[in-house]
């Protein structure tokens, strides 16, 4: 920013303790018309505060300032919020490729200008490498060094480049690995809450506000930090100095009242919440929580609720500042000093919330009494999908009868299924596709039981993720439940991977001092890392027989985790049923090995002595649960684990690491490569032209991920990434995977929409990356085509139904199909991040006239395409005219809007990407 203009006169100063400082005052602002900041939601506040602040009268001017400030609920977005966090928050696997880009980026700086030293991140960014380390080893105690053993073995290039660019940027710094979660370690130690800059006129204070690399960086509004998850170029950029733009929201009320009953978690409440706000849509929309149940939930629930916001569809679920978000900061270990700060300049700022604060005027309100919560999951495939516990085994009932034409048995028929090998049909025994299935009684003994494996079996059961293992209510509850399920001579199923993955080493600490790790370990819950593992796929692969058995029988098998996503083929490429749950119950779902139970009908298991043990019987109370947490969760807890947080073990260490402010990069690398974003890059824009003669890759349905468009977990070796490797003579027992590999775009181009899942209807006989190369017909890999029509210069789209995109902010969702040669994607609609992705890599968002679609106007996807209007006056929100040509002679035309919605993403695509045009203005 080149200075603070200050039109409107709110440069306040704040006295402390600590002397004085500076702040930018909204009830100053009040005073110059705008009478109802008051009412406003607490985050609009914020990002008022923010533009008053870095206001320069070029990038954030007092025009910006007076649109948000007259920000009406009533109202629908249609202006544009330039927005400067004071954070970037980075993890491994979104962070090598933005840490590649900027090092690429000074390789273009070299070559354009001479001089690269102004590629340098201009505000504080942190990195935390923990999406990398797999459940390779557990159910041992040597799991976690083992795990992060092969961690190291897989990605030493990958860490030893990140080493690299944290000694080489300034304002750059790397949590090692085997630290903890990068959205857990920001709530527990990154996040300040209050922000001190200083300038040659003093220091000034302001809130702490944060866009991560990951699309859970929501985590941290249940702390009062305005933060999102948004994609790799444009934090890049927000790195480099430009803000981050958004169309001003609209602001959900969601209002909780009651208090949670005694069986009910912080789990449940979100899956709940999850619910009700996909069915509300709340896509591209904030969503603030209010209301007198607020006061009652700690941080940790609130992190757990505002966690998930991805999954709800909300671009952030805020929890404003109150006296509970400053008892947590002391809990966790922050300085006295900065939390007499922060309550200072909350309250004086008017942000500081109160239950007898002004109610906000929102654009919409949801209400939940929190007493009407009941213990849940969230399943087979969405997070929204959520099914009551005492519901389940109707649920998977109705999953049989719905995958393989099984009967729906009796309500409260005990028994799961196996398949069996006789001819003969009594009257347990349905025969299925030619095959006969039997349903096999509960009630037998644990050595029949253990002969094998049928569906519904849980084949894992994960405490995993930063969701919950952030809360130390809920993994004590996991504690308690595994002392109590041991003392009754309760065990895990054989079949049944289990492991533990702490988000911190503080969650490890209390559970040792609690004396819970013991039963924990009794049931096979050893810990196996302190990183992201099963909840993003890196639950490593099942032993062989169990493989080798679901295979042979074509199970549909389950994995029961604590995390916040179970999109098809996102837990492991086996288990084609997955429930999200809170960590008791992953518990509970390792004693019974089954999903196909009924809790309140059937026993969990049975004691020594042959007694049924219900789950009622081990499930622990929340009086148990809370003098635990208040004995066992201290400040020195927290000061003691983040005490060296950025210095690394003996194995960062040592690492070897390239010197000199210029990447020097190896041809021969497999993981770091310099990519084409910028090679071709000129000082002069050219002029985006016209889409003609293009064909379709891939032509898709509805709710298509981020998952399915980007390359995700293991590479299989016949596969294009595979067979490159194979050629840079890697072995398949080295591939690792390709979010480790995501530095690389030779991999990652070859990986993209190359999901298993994916259901391409230009080949609808087969599922996965496939594709027909048209006009030829031909069958094969959307790779080999996307090849083969860049020999013949041919443009590509892709077309989709709705909510394209949804999911975790994956760059190379976007940066893959660039470098495939898409040209536009047209769809229905659009999930927020993904849409501005594919602007920011210079991709053209189309989005079908309401009501339209490819199946109303008669596309089948052999078509050849001819978009028009884009050369001429291109503006946000043109209608743009597509004509289509079959190859029988017919056409269809029908129009389309551009889906570039600001002034700022126009100026973008027009430079055929964000890093494209920071680059030309750095200099």
């Amino acid at each position: 920013m080149t200075g603070h203009p200050n039109s409107f006169g709110t440069r306040q100063s704040l006295s402390t303790d600590e002397g004085y400082f500076t702040y930018f005052s909204l009830q100053k602002l009040a005073q110059h018309g705008f009478s109802g900041i008051d009412r406003l939601p607490y985050c609009i506040r914020i990002l008022i505060e923010n533009m008053l602040r870095n206001e320069d009268g070029i990038l954030i001017t007092s025009m910006d300032i007076e649109k948000l400030a007259s920000w009406n609920h009533g109202s629908v977005a249609s202006d544009e919020i330039p927005f400067m966090p004071a954070r970037v928050l980075l993890q491994d696997f979104t962070g090598v490729p933005a840490v590649v880009d900027l090092a690429a980026m000074r390789d273009a700086a070299q070559r354009l200008y001479g001089t690269p030293s102004k590629i340098n991140p201009l505000i504080p960014a942190e990195l935390v490498i923990d999406h990398s380390v797999q459940v390779d080893s557990f159910g041992s105690s040597n799991s976690t060094t083992e795990n992060t053993d092969f961690e190291y073995l897989r990605n030493s290039e990958r860490y030893a480049f990140l080493r690299w660019g944290q000694k080489c940027f300034e304002n750059f710094r790397v949590v090692p690995p085997s630290t903890g979660i990068c959205h857990q370690v920001n709530l527990e130690y990154l996040a300040t809450g209050v922000s001190v800059t200083k300038n040659a006129s003093g220091k000034i204070v302001f809130p702490d506000t944060v866009v991560g690399l990951d699309s859970h960086t929501t985590m941290i509004n249940g702390l009062g930090v305005l933060g999102w998850g948004v994609g790799g170029i444009e934090a890049e950029a927000v790195m480099l100095g430009r803000p981050y733009y958004l169309l001003a929201p609209s602001v959900i009320g969601f209002c909780l009242e009651g208090k949670l009953p005694d069986n009910v978690n912080a789990t449940d409440l979100v899956l709940n919440i999850t619910q009700m706000l996909r069915e509300k849509g709340v896509v591209g929309k904030f969503v603030e929580f209010y209301g007198p149940g607020v006061s009652g939930l700690g941080i940790e629930n609130r992190a757990t609720v505002a966690n998930m916001a991805p999954e709800y569809g909300a671009t952030m679920g805020f929890f404003p500042v109150d006296e509970k978000t400053i008892d947590y900061l002391r809990l966790t270990g922050r300085g006295q000093k900065t939390l007499a700060l922060m309550e200072n300049y909350y309250k004086a700022q008017g942000l500081f919330r109160t239950d007898d604060s002004q109610p906000c005027l929102y654009s919409d309100h949801v209400v939940l009494d929190m007493s009407s919560v009941e213990p849940c999951l969230a399943g087979p495939k969405r997070p929204q999908e959520r099914v009551l516990l005492s519901r389940m085994k109707t649920s998977f009932d109705n999953i049989l009868k719905d995958n393989c034409g099984i009967p729906s048995r009796p309500v409260g028929a005990p028994g799961f299924w196996e398949n069996e090998g006789g001819k003969s049909l009594p009257n347990d025994l349905y025969e299925v596709n030619g095959e006969t299935c039997k349903m096999v009684s509960e009630q037998k003994d644990s050595a029949d039981q253990d002969r094998g494996i049928g569906h519904g079996a849980v084949v894992i059961a994960a405490i995993t993720s930063c969701t919950n293992t952030s809360n130390p209510s809920v993994l004590m509850a996991a504690g308690l439940m595994a002392k109590n399920a041991v003392e009754h001579g309760l065990t895990v199923k054989p079949w049944v991977k289990t492991s533990l993955a702490p988000g911190s080493r503080v969650a490890l600490d209390y559970l040792k001092a609690a004396g819970l790790m013991e039963y924990l370990e009794l049931l096979n819950f050893y810990p196996v890392a302190f990183g992201c593992t099963t909840c993003i796929g890196n639950s490593g692969p099942l032993p062989d027989n169990i493989t080798s058995t679901i295979k042979e029988k074509g199970l549909i098998v389950a994995s029961v985790l604590s995390g916040n996503r179970n999109f098809e083929g996102r837990i492991n490429p086996l288990t084609r049923i997955n429930y999200l749950a809170s960590p008791q119950l992953v518990v509970a779902y390792a004693i019974t090995g089954t999903v196909d139970i009924d809790f309140d009908l059937e026993p969990i298991g049975k004691d020594i002595n042959g007694s049924p043990v219900f789950l009622k019987d081990i499930w622990p109370s929340s009086e148990e649960i809370e003098e635990l947490v208040n004995k066992y969760i201290t400040p020195d807890r927290y000061k003691n684990a983040y005490a060296s947080v950025f210095e690394g073990d003996k194995r960062w260490k040592s690492l070897p690491t390239p010197e000199g402010a210029l990447y020097n990069w190896d041809n021969s690398s497999t993981y770091i490569k310099e990519p084409p974003f910028f090679l071709e890059i000129t000082r002069e824009v050219k002029k985006p032209q016209n889409i003609l003669g293009a064909r379709v890759l891939a032509l898709l349905g509805d709710s298509i991920t981020t998952d399915h468009i980007s390359p995700a977990g293991a590479i299989p070796v016949n596969s294009p990434a595979g067979q490159y490797l194979i050629g840079q003579n890697v072995l398949p027992s080295d591939f690792n995977s390709y979010g480790a590999r995501r530095g690389n775009h030779e991999v990652m181009m070859r990986g993209t929409l190359a999901n298993i899942r994916l259901k391409n209807k230009l080949t609808p006989d087969v599922d996965g990356g496939w594709t027909l190369l048209l006009p030829e017909g031909e069958k094969m890999s959307i790779y080999d085509a996307a090849m083969k029509y860049r020999e013949k210069k041919t443009s590509l789209i892709i077309i989709a139904g709705k909510e394209y995109g949804t999911g975790s902010s994956r760059d190379w969702a976007a940066k893959g199909v660039m470098l495939l040669g898409v040209k536009a994607v047209i769809a229905e609609s659009f999930e927020r991040i993904h849409r501005s992705n594919l602007i920011c890599m210079g991709i053209l968002p189309l989005q079908f006239m309401s009501g339209e679609s490819h199946g109303s106007i008669g596309l089948d996807g052999t078509e050849t395409f001819d978009i028009v209007g884009i050369e001429s006056d291109l503006h946000t929100r043109k209608k743009l005219l597509v004509n289509a040509f079959h190859k029988d002679g017919r056409s269809a035309e029908f129009s389309v809007v551009s889906r570039i919605d600001s002034q700022a993403e126009l100026t973008y695509y027009q430079n055929g990407g964000i890093l494209n045009y920071v680059l030309r203005n750095l200099y």
